[in-house]
């Protein structure tokens, strides 16, 4: 088992403000990039599910950070979160009339063409909710906090054991106020053998993720002992492992390289991007279980298309961004589309639509622009 990482050395204000940030942003991600509200009901949508959201983005994060993790360990962290949210917590998986005082009863037709016999849920419903969780709730959020830091505090915790006390607790009681409250659970309690089930795949996804960590695609989290150090002048390799001499970041805004990569270079990071967007859109192509295989096939093919290239030399930020935020495009352009769940003036529904663009694209630009900005300052120091 790796060792476990530290925060990083930085004053208690500077630490905390990526945390925070993230503790907003992914209930805006989860609940409204896709035009579940209106512009003026996301404050407080924001308010009151920033602890059960943000704390389980904050969490999952901190975890995976912790024990030297990268993304496949936090999307398996996500599933299981989104089996969590889903099974336990509003138990909208099981809930056939969960949707029924919302704009979108009218989808419940379609869902019960993919019961689950014994389990009661839809295999459609449980593929969309745990899908969204894993790339609107927590992936796409961490991406964006992360790829607006430095390099270097990308694979570091922000937050000691104090701090993850307070968040686990913040995220607890937040979850306790969406099955308690009216609107929630909406009365409804999910089965003994639901609830099983529910707790069974969760805790196998959380194992499956903790067995991965040490197969990381983040180029963030290193992986060889040994890298290539570029200072201003040029010197010779020095190992990663001296906490005194710390490496200076590759082009491509890189943390570490292998000193020994060598091979097929990883695609341009559009094509990562595309590759998830792609996936993402395609998965609503078709309906019933057909459209659920397609979704799955998409999903794996997407999945293994992206480990392959990660292991590339040139894989980096930029990458991930792209292909963390891809889904949040597709959603942006969603919400165009669908409806909000309480009904809404078409004016209404329009200017909250386009917040979201609007929100999505200064989200995503300006953690591309922030990748860019800080590899030109990279190589103007290395020439």
């Amino acid at each position: 088992m790796p060792a476990e990482r530290h925060p990083d050395r930085l004053p208690l204000r500077r630490r905390l403000v990526p945390a925070v940030a993230l503790l907003l942003l992914a209930p805006w991600a989860a609940e409204c990039s896709w035009g579940g509200f209106t512009l003026t009901d996301t404050p407080f949508v924001i308010l009151v599910l920033a602890p059960m959201y943000g704390g389980a983005a904050l969490l999952i994060r901190e975890t995976a950070r912790r024990v030297g993790a990268g993304w496949p360990t936090i999307a398996l962290f996500a599933a299981a979160f989104g089996v969590i949210q889903a099974g336990l917590v509003d138990q909208s998986l099981f809930n056939p009339g969960f949707l029924d005082d919302t704009e979108f009863a009218d989808t419940q037709a379609a869902a019960a063409a993919t019961l689950v016999p014994g389990l009661d849920f839809s295999a459609r419903q449980a593929f969309d909710y745990i899908g969204n969780h894993i790339a609107l709730s927590i992936c796409a959020p961490i991406v964006i906090v992360e790829s607006l830091l430095r390099g270097d505090r990308r694979s570091r915790p922000w937050l000691g054991r104090p701090g993850l006390t307070v968040v686990t607790l913040l995220y607890l009681a937040g979850s306790l106020l969406i099955f308690s409250d009216d609107e929630g659970r909406k009365d409804f309690l999910a089965s003994p053998a639901q609830v099983g089930f529910a707790v069974t795949v969760a805790v196998a996804l959380i194992g499956a993720g903790l067995l991965i960590r040490r197969r990381s695609i983040d180029p963030a989290v290193p992986a060889p002992p040994v890298v290539a150090r570029v200072p201003a002048a040029a010197g010779a390799p020095v190992p990663a492992h001296d906490s005194n001499i710390p490496a200076a970041p590759a082009p491509h805004d890189d943390i570490r390289q292998p000193v020994a990569a060598k091979g097929r270079r990883a695609p341009r990071p559009v094509w990562p991007g595309l590759v998830v967007l792609v996936a993402y859109a395609g998965s609503n192509l078709a309906p019933g279980w057909a459209g659920i295989a397609v979704g799955l096939v998409l999903a794996a093919a997407a999945a293994t298309l992206l480990v392959t290239w990660s292991r590339r030399a040139g894989w980096g930020q930029r990458h991930v961004l792209a292909a963390g935020t891809a889904s949040m495009l597709v959603a942006a352009a969603y919400a165009y589309a669908v409806p909000t769940y309480a009904p809404a003036t078409p004016a209404a529904a329009l200017v909250g639509d386009i917040a979201i663009s609007i929100v999505t694209l200064t989200l995503i630009g300006g953690a591309a622009w922030r990748l860019r900005v800080t590899s030109s300052t990279v190589h103007a120091a290395a020439s």
